[in-house]
């Protein structure tokens, strides 16, 4: 159960971080990067709690 609580937090988190990331006044590509990275980190998290990694 608490494995689920954690990918739910992670998905949400993420989520959240992405909408800041659409909020702040910054040039498209710049603000395609960062949604890029932020992804990548949160898919890596999620692998990490599944115990991929």
């Amino acid at each position: 159960m608490s494995i689920l609580i954690s990918i739910l937090i992670t998905f949400l988190v993420v989520v959240l971080i992405l909408w800041l990331v659409q909020r702040l006044p910054i040039e498209g590509n710049i603000r395609q990067i960062l949604q890029i990275v932020v992804i990548v980190i949160g898919i890596i998290s999620l692998l990490k709690y599944l115990a991929v990694f």
